[in-house]
C-alpha cells in the first residue's frame, strides 16, 4: 500500500490499489481493492491572485430606469471620496422607493473603472457569506472544493488584499450587520441599500436618503410600463394613478404591469384599488415576482418592528389621517410617554413616517396598506360574527363578572 495518494510526479493520483493474501486450508484467495481517493486542488492564495478581466456580478439591468440624475451624481461623488481606506455608502429609504434600481444602475454604467464589481443580497448573515463564497469560486474554481466557511474566508481574504473594486451589499437590515465585513476592509468601495434609515454615519462616508420619484419622472414610468408593448396604449389618468400611488417606483410598476396585461384604464384601476386595495397591492401581471409588490414588502418592514409592539399601534392610528402635518399631539392619548417616543424612534429608522419637529408624515400607500386587514384578521372578525348568534356579547364572562 503507497504511504500517500500522490504520484511520482508530485502530482495528486486519481486512485491507487490496496493488495493483500488471505490464506487457509487448500485456499489462497486474493484480493484486489481500489479506492478513489479524492484530494483538494492546489488553491493559489487569494493576495497572489489578480481578478480576471471583465468579472462583473450584477442583476439584469432595468429598462424602466427613469430620472435619478441628482442622486446619480450624489452617489458617484460620495464613492468618488478617497480616504486613504474603504469608501462606504449607503442608499437608505422606503422599501419601494428603487434603492437597489438606483445601486445597480450606478454599478453598471460605472462598471469599467472597477477591476472587479460584485453584488451580494446581504438580508441575513448566511447570504452575505453565500455571497463572499461565490465571489471566491468565481475568482479561482479551485477554491469551491473547500468547505463553505473557507470559500468565504477567501472571498474576503481577495477583497482585503486588492483594491479598485466595487462591492453592492443589497437590502442590508442594519449598520451592525455590516461591521465585521467592514473591520476587514482597508480599501476598495461599497455601496449599501436599506430601508434603515438610521446609524450609517459611523460606517459610511456619506449616507444617502432616496426619495420618491418627481411627478414627470413617476408619469415617464408608467407610460413608458403602458406602451412598452403596445405604443397605442391609452395613457390618459396615468397622471392620477402616479398621484394616489404616492410617485412611489415599485407601486407604479406593479400598477402599470397590472393595467398593461389586463387592459385596464387608468379610472378603472383607480376603482378597483378602491374597492379592493388588500387584492391590487399585492397583485403583479402574470410571472411576475410575488414578493416584490407593495403589500408583501411593507409586511416585511412591520415584522422586523414586532419588538417594539407600539409602534404597530401608533401606525395604525396615524393610517386614519391626512398623510401630511399629522400633530405627534394626537398620540397624547397613549400612557407611555417614553414607548411612544421609541415607538415613532422605530418607525422613522425604517421611513415608515417622517419627522419634522411636532408633525409626522406618512406616505399614502404606507397609511393603505396598513389600514388593509390582512387575511388572518378577516378570518378572526368572520368567526367573532359567527358566535355572535349561539354566544350574544351580554351573556359573555366579562359582562356578567364571572
Amino acid at each position: 500500500m503507497p504511504s500517500n495518494p500522490y504520484g511520482s510526479d508530485g502530482k495528486p493520483s486519481p486512485a491507487y490499489e490496496f493488495r493483500g493474501v488471505q490464506v487457509g486450508n487448500h485456499n489462497v484467495q486474493h484480493n484486489t481493492y481500489a479506492q478513489h481517493v479524492h484530494v483538494p486542488a492546489v488553491v493559489t492564495p487569494m493576495e497572489k491572485l489578480d481578478a480576471p478581466a471583465g468579472l462583473i456580478n450584477l442583476p439584469e439591468r432595468s429598462a424602466l430606469f427613469v430620472g435619478r440624475g441628482g442622486d446619480l451624481r450624489r452617489l458617484r461623488d460620495a464613492l468618488a471620496a478617497s480616504s486613504g481606506s474603504v469608501v462606504v455608502t449607503a442608499v437608505h429609504g422606503l422599501g419601494g422607493v428603487g434603492k437597489s434600481t438606483l445601486a445597480a444602475h450606478y454599478a453598471e454604467t460605472h462598471r469599467a473603472g472597477h477591476s472587479l464589481v460584485w453584488w451580494i443580497t446581504a438580508d441575513a448573515p448566511t447570504s452575505i457569506e453565500s455571497g463572499l463564497a461565490c465571489l471566491a469560486v468565481a475568482l479561482q474554481p479551485a477554491v469551491g472544493t473547500l468547505p463553505l466557511e473557507q470559500q468565504t474566508e477567501h472571498g474576503l481574504r481577495w477583497l482585503a488584499t486588492h483594491g479598485g473594486w466595487l462591492l453592492i451589499l443589497d437590502n442590508l437590515p442594519g449598520p451592525n450587520d455590516a461591521a465585521t465585513l467592514l473591520a476587514r476592509l482597508p480599501g476598495g468601495q461599497v455601496l449599501i441599500t436599506s430601508r434603515r434609515t438610521t446609524g450609517w454615519h459611523d460606517i459610511a462616508t456619506t449616507p444617502l436618503s432616496l426619495d420618491v420619484l418627481e411627478p414627470g419622472q413617476a408619469h415617464e414610468l408608467l407610460t413608458r410600463i403602458l406602451t412598452r408593448h403596445d405604443p397605442a396604449a391609452v395613457t390618459d389618468g396615468a397622471d392620477a394613478v402616479c398621484a394616489e400611488l404616492g410617485h412611489l417606483p415599485l407601486a407604479i410598476e406593479q400598477a402599470g404591469a397590472f393595467m398593461a396585461e389586463t387592459g385596464t384604464s387608468a379610472g378603472e384601476y383607480l376603482d378597483l384599488l378602491g374597492r379592493y386595495p388588500a387584492a391590487m397591492y399585492g397583485e403583479t401581471a402574470e410571472g411576475g415576482d410575488t414578493h416584490r409588490t407593495m403589500a408583501r414588502i411593507w409586511r416585511v418592514t412591520l415584522d422586523r418592528l414586532a419588538d417594539t409592539p407600539l409602534a404597530g399601534k401608533v401606525l395604525r392610528m396615524l393610517a386614519w389621517y391626512a398623510p401630511d402635518d399629522i400633530p405627534t399631539a394626537l398620540l397624547n392619548g397613549f400612557d407611555d410617554e417614553l414607548a411612544v417616543i421609541k415607538a415613532l424612534g422605530r418607525l422613522a429608522a425604517y421611513a415608515m413616517i417622517t419627522r419634522a419637529g411636532e408633525v409626522i408624515s406618512v406616505h399614502r400607500l404606507v397609511q393603505a396598506v396598513t389600514r388593509t386587514p390582512t387575511p388572518m384578521t378577516f378570518t378572526a372578525l368572520r368567526s367573532t360574527s359567527h358566535t355572535r348568534a349561539t354566544t350574544p356579547p351580554a351573556r359573555w364572562p366579562w359582562r356578567s363578572g364571572r
